[in-house]
């Protein structure tokens, strides 16, 4: 069966400064506050290290019966059995991780262009990740993505678009209008003092948002 999800709000994981006590600490409560949808990001550890990690997450994003995405390892994903993976512009094509992934998992991708948006979407993606909508504090590169783009991208796909890039609660209602399925966040909780309070306030912004209609 198909794997579901919510992708109104996306944690997507930073571990800079943190222990992994403190990390795990903070995605737990981070869904305790409402977050629906988990993507492990690691740009720079090994695959042992990746899959310890992976494991140890699957189990808590499990206890809220919240998805798991891996982060460009479809490998990883497999392992761990977690729900799906997400495939940036470098990685293995879209079509390709499907097929490792098999027709029940969550394939999402990256998409700057309407172009390349309804080339992920017919290669079997699930959902679409546009942006950076902002300049980020990651160690990610940022190419700015406009909102008039991201409208685009959703007008040309039917698909969920998750707009992700520097959005925080403070600057979230420039989505407003857009026909989004959600917001993707790094620094705005894993850089929060209080993750729980900062994805409960989050998820309330969003789902405001979403309930607007498309301008």
């Amino acid at each position: 069966m198909k794997t579901q999800f919510d992708a109104s709000l996306y944690l997507v994981t930073d571990r800079t400064g943190l222990s992994d006590d403190d990390f795990f600490e903070k995605v737990n409560n981070a869904l305790r506050g409402g977050v629906t949808l988990v993507q492990l990001r690691e740009k720079n550890c090994g695959g042992g290290e990746f899959l310890a990690l992976a494991l140890r997450l699957r189990e808590i994003t499990s206890a809220y019966g919240v998805p798991l995405i891996i982060d460009d390892r479809a490998d990883i994903a497999i392992a761990c059995a977690a729900d799906g993976v997400h495939i940036g512009a470098s990685d293995i094509p879209v079509a390709a991780a499907r097929s490792v992934m098999g027709k029940d998992k969550i394939v999402g991708a990256t998409a700057k262009t309407v172009e390349a948006a309804i080339k992920a979407a017919a290669d079997g993606a699930d959902y679409l990740g546009v942006g950076a909508i902002f300049k980020t504090t990651t160690k990610v590169k940022t190419v700015l993505t406009s909102v008039e783009t991201l409208r685009d991208i959703i007008s040309a796909v039917t698909i969920p678009v998750v707009a992700i890039g520097g959005l925080n609660d403070s600057n979230c209602d420039i989505l407003r209008g857009s026909g989004i399925a959600g917001a993707a966040v790094v620094s705005a909780i894993m850089k929060a003092v209080d993750s729980e309070s900062a994805a409960r306030s989050l998820r309330t912004h969003i789902e405001r948002i979403k309930s607007e209609k498309c301008l």
